[in-house]
């Protein structure tokens, strides 16, 4: 479950909030002034979300060198011809 609460509630309520996370798997996103600022979730969980960012950066790199000899224009009108198949398809 994702629950919401604002940075004061949080301070003052730590400990409890902690708990939530680790023994129950929760995650808690902190707001100041209305807005998301911060998240807390398990260990778990964000081991599981390093692991994709560094899996993400990878790809992206890849990516980048399969078309490090392609002019921008070019690069930029397939990836456009390939989300509009796509969107056609869904």
């Amino acid at each position: 479950m994702i629950s919401e609460t604002n940075a004061v509630t949080f301070r003052q309520n730590l400990g409890d909030m902690l708990n939530q996370v680790q023994y129950r798997h929760d995650s808690i996103v902190i707001k100041r002034d209305g807005k998301p600022v911060a998240a807390l979730v398990d260990a778990r969980l964000f081991e599981r979300i390093r692991r994709l960012q560094a899996c993400f950066e990878a790809l992206c790199e890849r990516i980048e060198a399969g078309y490090a000899g392609i002019p921008e224009a070019e690069g930029l009108a397939e990836i456009d011809a390939a989300v509009a198949s796509s969107r056609a398809e869904g």
